[in-house]
């Protein structure tokens, strides 16, 4: 790999893991680490718990969200979305001189490993969960892979919250319990509301430079002021979820615990607030990923007390 970074000419070998590192963007990492844990502690609750399947799950979930990564990378730079300017990016190809074609392959590596562990849990649970896979894997290289690309629609706070969310906790309860609850699936609503809410907060910061390019994200339709308002409600509604499964008693009060986080969602809110360059939005930015991050070990580490108590 060194060898490797050493032909690209523009990267000191010294750097060379920086360069790397950043190509996976590991701050978009705990939005795949964070569902599995949650689905993972739900199965707990039920009494039911395979190691090997949980690191399984895990692994396939980081392996995915870093191929889209990449995929994501190869295909804004393909369009001239990226620049060595752009902010947020990791940057591999447009600051860093790696290939193109060697951003790309790794993602399809990935995949590829991805899909190999994929086989070990669906023979170990059900086949199901393979074409389940199959389809997430999809949605994550058409994010912005492929003619007509999710990223560039109105649509892509759903099919992230779908996919980041409901799924991953899912599948990660599925394999574990061998079944699906109406618990299950409602502790996964506010995570997927807030796996869009970090895809809101991106498509804040780039809206300008987004419709430019030809983009129709939800951001540009809804003009900045708006797109702060509707960040919030996200927030709001990502609260009030959980209140509501406690007491209809579909949660404990231990819970109650996501509301820790609830600094972290308001500095998001008003950091967005008279702002207009991008770089003068990475608080916000960082803020939102640091909130879903926050509120999820929250919930884990409520139904984690749960199964103590």
């Amino acid at each position: 790999m060194s060898a490797l970074l050493e032909r690209q000419g523009d990267v000191k070998p010294s750097s060379s893991w920086q360069v790397w590192w950043r190509l996976l963007r590991p701050h978009t990492l705990t939005a795949a680490f964070i569902p599995v844990v949650i689905g993972t502690m739900l199965a707990l609750l039920d009494g039911k718990f395979h190691l090997l399947l949980f690191f399984s799950m895990l692994l396939a979930s980081l392996l995915i969200q870093t191929a889209t990564n990449m995929f994501n990378e190869y295909y804004d730079y393909k369009r001239g979305l990226d620049t060595a300017e752009s902010v947020g990016i990791g940057g591999a190809i447009v600051r860093d001189g790696i290939e193109p074609k060697v951003v790309l392959r790794l993602g399809g590596i990935l995949f590829v490993i991805s899909l190999f562990i994929g086989i070990y849990i669906s023979a170990t649970t059900s086949w199901w969960i393979a074409v389940i896979g199959a389809v997430s894997m999809a949605a994550g290289y058409f994010y912005t892979g492929g003619p007509h690309p999710i990223a560039y629609t109105p649509y892509g706070e759903i099919v992230a919250g779908f996919f980041m969310g409901l799924i991953i906790i899912l599948i990660s309860f599925f394999i574990q319990t061998g079944t699906v609850t109406l618990k299950s699936v409602l502790i996964s609503i506010p995570i997927s509301i807030l796996c869009g809410a970090i895809l809101t907060a991106n498509n804040i910061r780039d809206r300008e430079g987004d419709e430019k390019s030809g983009r129709k994200t939800l951001a540009i339709i809804l003009g900045h002021e708006n797109s702060i308002k509707f960040l919030a409600a996200m927030f709001g509604i990502s609260y009030l979820w959980i209140v509501g499964m406690i007491v209809t008693g579909y949660a404990s009060v231990w819970l109650l615990l996501v509301f820790i986080s609830l600094p972290r969602a308001i500095t998001a809110t008003k950091s967005f607030i008279g702002k207009s360059r991008p770089i003068e939005m990475m608080p916000a930015m960082k803020a939102t990923a640091q909130m879903h991050t926050s509120f999820g070990f929250l919930v884990s580490l409520g139904l984690l007390i749960e199964y103590f108590v």
